[in-house]
C-alpha cells in the first residue's frame, strides 16, 4: 500500500465553551480514523474556530489548507461532513473540482463521499452541500427572528 499524506479539515462556528469542547471531540474523531490506516500519514490539522462555514475565504485555516494542497503538501483531505467543510453549495462544488483537477481527494467522512474514483459521489456531495446551506439559512433566520423579538422586548 502506498502512502497518503493526509490534511485534517474541522471547523467550529463559535467560540461558546460547547463548540470548543466539541472541537476536542473532533480532533480525537480524526486521530481514530488516523489509526485505522496505517498507510496515511499526517501532514497538518487545519482547524478554524469560531468561523462562520458560508463562506471558505473568511476562513484562515481553510485558505491556507487550500494554498498547500496546490504546493503538493498532501493528497487527501478528510473532514467529517459536508458541512464543516463548506454551507455554500458553490463553494464545496467549486473547491473540490478544483482540488480533484491537482489531484487531491477529500473524503467526507460521516456522509461516506470521496470525491475522486466515486461515480455518484459529486452528486451526493451537490445533495448534501444544498441541505447544508439550506440548513444555515435556517438558523440564520432562527437568529434573526430572536434578536428581533428581544428587541421589541427591550
Amino acid at each position: 500500500m502506498s502512502k497518503r499524506n493526509v490534511a485534517i479539515y474541522a471547523r467550529v462556528s463559535t467560540e461558546h465553551e460547547a463548540q470548543l469542547s466539541a472541537l476536542d471531540n473532533q480532533v480525537q474523531y480524526y486521530d481514530n480514523i488516523m489509526a485505522m490506516h496505517p498507510d496515511w500519514v499526517l501532514y497538518d490539522r487545519y482547524i478554524d474556530e469560531g468561523i462562520t462555514g458560508t463562506s471558505t475565504k473568511k476562513r484562515k485555516q481553510f485558505m491556507r489548507m487550500i494554498e498547500d494542497a496546490h504546493d503538493g503538501c498532501f493528497d487527501l483531505i478528510v473532514t467529517r461532513e459536508v458541512s464543516r467543510f463548506a454551507r455554500n453549495t458553490v463553494d464545496t462544488l467549486q473547491e473540490t473540482r478544483k482540488l480533484r483537477r491537482i489531484g487531491v481527494e477529500v473524503y467526507f467522512t460521516e456522509d461516506n463521499i470521496w470525491t475522486l474514483n466515486d461515480e455518484d459521489g459529486e452528486l451526493r456531495l451537490t445533495i448534501m452541500a444544498t441541505l447544508a446551506q439550506n440548513e444555515s439559512k435556517k438558523t440564520s433566520l432562527r437568529v434573526k427572528a430572536g434578536q428581533a423579538a428581544i428587541a421589541e422586548m427591550n
